[in-house]
């Protein structure tokens, strides 16, 4: 699909039957493009539109490069996350004169955002840079959102773990089970915003290192890509912290499973202390031996239960005295 914004472009879908697209068009969305939808933004625009096989590449120097003076950037943006199953998404943007060139084969929240922004207000469309760093800034705002999100489950799920009260610190299995899939799933997404924010500051540094950025016609894109880079950096060390919380969280959480298993144990073994006594005091008079001596007491069996009680008691009172139970 193949969608123009701009002066005098208001982002209807433009047809690739057409001979070329509108001269205003300051930027061309490509989502999902056929064959003939990107020879004609070549035809049109003058320079080459990366393919999905380029978009996928991951070495940097596949991703940021200036060809004749145009620029040709790849960025990971979060998608994903509404479905349960964040992931990233690769992006290309394309900057010639005064024409930027996207092309997508999603449609993360941020742009879709952004394209509801431009239709509201298409001055945002002015120039091709102007778009450019107004997207990275939707884009840039997603992650912070979504990291926002994070910390706000990781101090939830830190308030289960650690509760107030030591007497209600026993998490049941089951409790225990969702605790350890949402500190997952959180790690999950602070990854995959981690990575589409180091994606990020790497295409920031690029932009802002290229000599198109540097004409005095970009001097407010400039000052806003450069205001960008350093919420990027500081997004990426933000998701860093927030991730070894996680790790720590999910450690006192496993800490808490070992406790539960080593109370089970302890249970299990004073039971057996206690019940190893009578236990074998039931197992000598369980013998069928001709000549017992004890057979012919007339209060043999009261004796007899008499002392395994004691020595079942015996052992109970000496752990609860070193307070073992």
């Amino acid at each position: 699909m193949l969608r123009a914004y701009g002066p005098g472009c208001d982002g209807s879908v433009v047809e690739a039957k057409i001979s070329k697209i509108p001269e205003g068009a300051t930027w061309i969305d490509l989502e999902e493009p056929t064959h003939d939808e990107e020879k004609l933004v070549e035809k049109c625009v003058g320079f080459n539109v990366p393919t999905q096989q380029d978009l996928a590449e991951i070495q940097p120097s596949s991703r940021l490069y200036e060809r004749d003076g145009v620029l040709y950037m790849t960025v990971s943006v979060l998608c994903g996350i509404e479905d349960g199953q964040p992931t990233t998404t690769p992006i290309g943007f394309v900057l010639g004169d005064n024409r930027l060139v996207t092309i997508r084969y999603a449609t993360p929240k941020p742009i879709r955002a952004f394209v509801d922004h431009v239709r509201r207000e298409p001055e945002l469309a002015r120039n091709a840079t102007t778009v450019l760093a107004r997207m990275l800034d939707a884009v840039t705002d997603r992650i912070a959102d979504e990291l926002e999100a994070v910390a706000a489950n990781i101090e939830s799920v830190s308030a289960l773990v650690f509760p107030k009260n030591i007497k209600v610190r026993r998490i049941p299995a089951e409790r225990l089970t969702a605790l350890l899939t949402r500190v997952g799933r959180a790690q999950t997404l602070v990854a995959k915003a981690r990575y589409s924010a180091v994606s990020m500051m790497r295409m920031l540094s690029f932009l802002n290192g290229s000599g198109r950025m540097n004409d005095a016609a970009n001097a407010e894109a400039r000052s806003h890509l450069r205001s960008l880079a350093i919420d990027t950096s500081s997004l990426s060390e933000h998701a860093s912290f927030l991730a070894d919380n996680l790790i720590f969280l999910l450690d006192a959480a496993l800490g808490l499973i070992s406790i539960e298993q080593n109370a089970a144990m302890k249970v299990f073994s004073w039971v057996a202390v206690v019940l190893m006594p009578p236990t074998l005091i039931a197992g000598i008079y369980g013998m069928n031996f001709r000549y017992f001596p004890e057979l012919g007491w007339h209060y043999g069996y009261a004796i007899s239960i008499v002392v395994m009680v004691a020595s079942a008691v015996v052992p109970f009172a000496i752990l609860k005295r070193l307070r073992w139970i």
